[in-house]
């Protein structure tokens, strides 16, 4: 089924809505702990206006199947560190620890239940990863400690821990992929 995904960038209010819809689906609050400890989960929940924002600066990386998003990576430009409350301290470290290199931040991932292990999420990075090469040093991101699906993913394709940190009694695992 991968070769009947296409991948893209989003440019419509439809890709957006439709980011945010499977966005809505994968939220721990509507996932069983057997789906949040196997399937992984989402954090931040995203409004419209702040994906369109996000959007406009550099155009997040999508899949679609039969003209519908079946997964999402988003990218999320170092000049929104100060807009969305739960990644300030994400960008506070990552000011120190990548001080002078020229990163993207990948603000979050998803695939679809129904199109999971088909090789999209590795396919969405390369998509990423071809795109920002010529601008920026690397990609990175955090996951929550706790969703050991989305760390042993991201390991898979190439990320490395460059620091893991508590903020808010949550513990966080910053990643960083070298392009």
């Amino acid at each position: 089924m991968v070769e009947a995904i296409e991948f893209s960038r989003a440019s419509s209010k439809i890709d957006l809505a439709q980011i945010l819809k499977l966005q809505q689906e994968n939220l721990p609050d509507k996932l069983t702990s057997e789906e949040k400890r196997n399937e992984g989960f989402v954090t931040v929940v995203h409004s419209y206006k702040m994906l369109k924002q996000l959007n406009g600066k550099c155009a997040h990386f999508i899949a679609k199947y039969n003209h519908c998003v079946v997964g999402y990576a988003l990218a999320m430009h170092p000049y929104f560190k100060d807009k969305i409350e739960v990644l300030k301290p994400m960008f506070k470290i990552l000011d120190k620890v990548l001080a002078n290199t020229n990163y993207m931040v990948m603000g979050q991932i998803c695939i679809d239940k129904d199109f999971r292990r088909q090789g999209i999420f590795k396919q969405l990075y390369k998509e990423m990863s071809m795109a920002l090469k010529t601008d920026f040093n690397c990609i990175v991101t955090e996951v929550d400690a706790t969703n050991k699906r989305s760390l042993g993913a991201h390991f898979s394709i190439g990320f490395i821990n460059i620091k893991t940190y508590k903020t808010n009694q949550q513990e966080w695992v910053l990643l960083k992929l070298q392009l």
